[in-house]
């Protein structure tokens, strides 16, 4: 048997053997066992996709759990990301709302950027957004992350360097 048939085996068995318990589990978690179907899927598809299996000796389900435990992170994340800014839209006059199209695009950029700055250093992402979102000077920066104010422009340069290549 070879690697890829022993995978895909391994997966398999852990698909039969854990999936109705993994959808119970997930279902609790969301309160919705629609919304646990799909991610009991994502679950699924990360793992074929991942390189690494749980050896077949009762870590399973730990493995699983950590594996959809990630997953519900980001849709939660996710969730909060899209909730803050639809009521942000909502305070808007109605001849100011962003048609649909224009919402999924800034959803989507948003959601971009939130991985873009989850990917960095959090020191990084900590002086990018005091410079973007607070508008804080660098040198106020470099004083309340106790860093050199060289240390807060690379810190910078590489935080939007991060945002040119995730949009």
């Amino acid at each position: 048997m070879t690697n890829d048939s022993a995978q895909t085996a391994t997966v398999h068995g852990m698909y039969v053997t854990h999936r109705g318990w993994l959808q119970h589990w997930l279902a609790g978690k969301l309160g919705n066992r629609d919304a646990a179907a799909d991610l009991v899927h994502d679950t699924f598809v990360r793992i074929m996709s991942g390189r690494r299996l749980p050896q077949p000796d009762g870590e399973q389900r730990a493995f699983l759990t950590k594996v959809a435990k990630g997953l519900l992170i980001d849709r939660w994340r996710h969730e909060d990301i899209e909730r803050a800014y639809l009521d942000t839209v909502a305070l808007l006059p109605e001849d100011q709302s962003p048609s649909p199209e224009t919402r999924l695009l800034v959803l989507e950029t948003l959601h971009r950027i939130d991985a873009m700055l989850r990917g960095l250093p959090p020191k990084v992402c900590e002086a990018f957004v005091l410079s973007q979102l607070d508008g804080l000077p660098y040198a106020e920066i470099a004083a309340r992350l106790e860093l050199s104010l060289i240390t807060v422009k690379r810190h910078i340069k590489r935080a939007l360097l991060a945002c040119l290549t995730a949009l």
